[in-house]
């Protein structure tokens, strides 16, 4: 790119960015797209080069193509990132930071509200390695000082919490974290990099599931981390150690779905928001936990660090369990199904039994909402063939 070309990129704004990534068309004869390159075996000129080939761009498949290149590119510039680095799913985007700063004898703090296989892979595969894993309440905020230890090693926040939504004082956590010479890392899938940057707070690495919004259209798996300087190159080596990479033809999806992401969003925030408003004048409904919402308790925290909400929230209904389920079966346009993200409204009965501090919303049945492009009327009439099977 022309250092003209990337003085007009830092004035441009966030959708023209998503359209007109850092690829350069004119390095390929002028593709607007970067392509599809499908390798593991790179050839070199001689066997200097071969000896060389850690100074060289790419040296082998599992290193990266032209393809993953690109997608990291733009994912850093979303983040305000030095390295970002792609994996197969949005799970193992948070198992690999986790292996890589974490040793045996290490001390882990979670925030309790995480997502649910993140608890299951702390708990299992961290614990069997020989760390020691301890759950906070997402409103700790500096309170996490009394949590440190000498061999704490990493902080792992979620925000908004998974499927109760509690928005975190990120950049008071991160800060002390830091103090203590721990390393944070943030799971930002709901928010994406357009409505939250945690890198901006004081986080070391930002981990998102890429299945989700970026993809856009629940046709692939991918994850992503992107790392501040001081820990790129621990996350990178890691991801070498492992031998895990992304596809291909999974990593053009997500750079295509990038170009409509903003877009999406929008239709996602307005729809979401429309329905959460809705749902909270409904007398079946016992709370609705949307952090856009003034009624939320913590919607100034959420107003202060986003710029915007997504579409995805929960629904707390006034009945037992096997009426929620009634209210669930009912759905026509609203999937059964887990994941999130897509073009498709989804809804599932939320579990919070493994939670061990934020327990306070296990007393009614909660249901999550994923408010896809589905014209939001229809999405209404299909919520009150639930309402009426309640």
């Amino acid at each position: 790119m022309s250092k003209k070309s990337e003085e007009n990129r830092q004035k441009q704004r966030q959708d023209t960015r998503l359209v007109h990534p850092p690829y350069d068309p004119m390095s390929l004869h002028g593709f607007v797209n970067p392509p599809v390159v499908h390798g593991s075996t790179v050839l070199f000129e001689s066997t200097a080069a071969m000896s060389g080939r850690q100074s060289l761009a790419y040296s082998y498949g599992l290193r990266g193509t032209p393809t993953t290149t690109a997608l990291e590119d733009q994912l850093s510039e979303l983040e305000g990132a030095f390295g970002t680095v792609l994996v197969p799913s949005g799970l193992a985007a948070v198992t690999l930071p986790l292996l890589a700063f974490v040793s045996a004898g290490d001390h882990v703090l979670i925030v309790d509200s995480v997502y649910t296989p993140t608890r299951v892979f702390c708990d299992k595969m961290l614990a069997r390695l020989g760390a020691s894993v301890e759950y906070f309440d997402p409103h700790i905020g500096a309170g996490i000082a009394d949590l440190m230890r000498p061999e704490t090693s990493v902080v792992f926040l979620e925000s908004p919490g998974s499927n109760t939504f509690e928005i975190m004082d990120v950049k008071a956590v991160a800060a002390i974290a830091r103090e203590h010479g721990a390393v944070t890392m943030l799971d930002n899938t709901w928010a994406t990099p357009l409505l939250f940057r945690p890198l901006e707070h004081g986080v070391d690495l930002s981990i998102h599931a890429l299945t989700k919004y970026p993809g856009g259209h629940s046709d692939l798996l991918m994850g992503s981390v992107s790392a501040n300087e001081a820990t790129y190159k621990r996350l990178r080596d890691a991801q070498m150690q492992l031998g895990v990479n992304a596809a291909p033809d999974d990593t053009f999806l997500v750079i295509r779905g990038l170009k409509t992401m903003g877009v999406r969003l929008r239709h996602h925030e307005r729809s979401a928001l429309a329905l959460a408003t809705w749902l909270e004048a409904r007398s079946e409904v016992s709370a609705v936990l949307h952090p856009a919402l003034p009624s939320f308790p913590d919607h100034a925290a959420f107003k202060n660090q986003f710029s915007g909400a997504s579409g995805l929230f929960a629904v707390s209904l006034d009945c037992d369990v096997a009426a929620a389920k009634r209210f669930l079966d009912a759905l026509d346009i609203f999937g059964l199904g887990y994941s999130w993200g897509g073009h498709e409204s989804l809804a599932v009965l939320v579990d919070l039994s493994d939670r061990t501090v934020a327990t306070s919303r296990r007393d009614r049945p909660l249901i999550r909402l994923q408010i896809g492009l589905e014209d939001p009327e229809d999405l209404k009439a299909d919520l009150e063939r639930g309402f009426a099977a309640i």
